[in-house]
């Protein structure tokens, strides 16, 4: 007799077969109980029948407390009824480890009780499909840059500046060295160009942002894309074929978590098959203002301008070309405009704002060097990054994609908080 996934049950109909589950819930009557069981593939129900199982395995079901686990052992049976299209007929339980007043139970719970016990929630329908999704993407990232040519190089944690000039950094002790954890790793990207043409890192960053939005966390996963003898053009190319990977992905592996969140598919994949717009940022301001939003030229734009700007383009968006006051330092300058730097955020419809943001790198020392200096930032601190274009410099381009933005938008959840394991917010540090 073979032990199974539930996500396997398709292909064992009428076979005799273990299950190693935990209980979800229970419900029941006289002479049935129906559990609902998960195993971390897919959720499944079993039914327990008194006149099949007898006296004894029936009791054992109905005593049965939530969380329990157990390995059941049963026969699979297609039923057009269920949602997941198959049940267990069981024929015995084994109790492994018992579960005694489970916190999180079937009614509704605040969702500060939920993530103060997110040790726990992870096992809940709602994050299953979420992080089962944020796999998907995070595979899939490492997939498509390295179809594409591109080396993963790393950048540290641990760094001695601040390499989009924010004061809101998590400063820590090195050895008697003020140091800060990295709020990006693309300055070390732009290094890694230079031996290896293409490259990307993959891993954690921090900010310590005062933000209380649904769209920011103080710890999450960046992926930072670098490439050489490219213009920003091109690299828009890279990024709307990158997107759509991404998307692609997860509708071929993910269909079932989409169902259990009751995420629209088609509507995913109408992203797929769309151009991404590319609008200035002069043509967006002038939409705003038509649209009776006060806004200026020269300001950023906040998360209604944003949602409005996607959804009135009704697919994920490009805006180009923003004001150089409200950009970082290393952003190349327009070549007819002195007020504007040749860079792009990608807005994704749906409310949910950046997903992407990213420019041209300016190659200029002495303009980089001035503006390093306008931004009050250290030289001394930047002297490795000047060395970049002294030696052999080239036009590049590159990007950011904000993991547990790009997995709240393809999920369709409202909250950044759940994309991520354990999110760390202001004033949430544990578990």
């Amino acid at each position: 007799m073979e032990t199974i996934r539930i996500a396997d049950a398709q292909h064992h109909v009428g076979e005799k077969v273990r299950l190693n589950v935990w209980l979800r819930n229970k419900r029941g009557s006289g002479k049935m109980q129906f559990l609902q069981l998960r195993d971390g593939s897919a959720f499944m129900q079993g039914v327990v029948a008194k006149e099949e199982v007898g006296e004894e395995i029936f009791a054992t079901a109905k005593g049965l407390k939530q969380e329990t686990s157990m390995i059941l052992t049963g026969t699979i049976r297609a039923d057009d009824r269920s949602k997941f299209g198959y049940e267990l007929d069981v024929q015995d339980i084994e109790i492994i480890g018992e579960s005694e007043g489970y916190p999180i139970t079937p009614k509704e719970h605040g969702t500060d009780f939920l993530f103060d016990n997110r040790h726990l929630y992870v096992r809940h329908v709602k994050p299953f499909a979420v992080l089962k999704i944020r796999d998907t993407i995070t595979r899939a990232i490492m997939d498509f840059f390295h179809q594409d040519g591109f080396t993963r190089l790393d950048s540290p944690v641990l760094t001695g500046s601040a390499p989009e000039g924010t004061t809101e950094l998590f400063e820590t002790d090195y050895f008697g060295t003020p140091a800060f954890l990295a709020q990006t790793g693309q300055l070390y990207a732009e290094a890694g160009i230079f031996g290896f043409g293409k490259v990307y890192d993959f891993g954690p960053v921090f900010r310590a942002e005062k933000s209380k939005t649904r769209r920011h966390l103080t710890e999450f996963w960046m992926i930072d894309a670098e490439m050489a003898w490219m213009h920003q053009d091109q690299s828009l190319d890279v990024q709307e074929r990158f997107i759509k990977f991404l998307l692609a992905a997860v509708l071929k592996e993910n269909s079932y978590e989409l169902d259990l969140l009751e995420r629209d598919k088609d509507l995913l994949q109408s992203y797929i098959d769309a151009d991404f717009p590319r609008v200035s940022y002069d043509d967006a301001v002038k939409l705003l203002q038509e649209n009776d939003f006060e806004i200026k030229w020269g300001e950023d734009f906040g998360s209604p301008e944003e949602t409005f700007l996607a959804n009135h383009f009704a697919k994920p968006v490009f805006i180009t070309n923003y004001p150089k006051g409200v950009k970082a330092f290393y952003m190349k300058r327009a070549e007819d405009r002195d007020d504007v730097v040749v860079s792009a955020d990608l807005l994704a419809p749906e409310g949910y704002g950046e997903i992407i943001g990213g420019s041209e790198r300016d190659i200029d020392f002495d303009y980089l060097q001035k503006r390093l200096e306008q931004e009050g930032l250290d030289l001394e601190e930047y002297e490795w990054y000047l060395d970049l274009r002294k030696f052999g410099s080239v036009p590049h381009s590159g990007f950011g994609l904000g993991l547990e933005r790009m997995v709240t938008f393809v999920s369709g959840e409202s909250h950044i908080r759940e994309a991520i394991p354990f999110p760390r917010t202001l004033g949430r540090l544990r578990p």
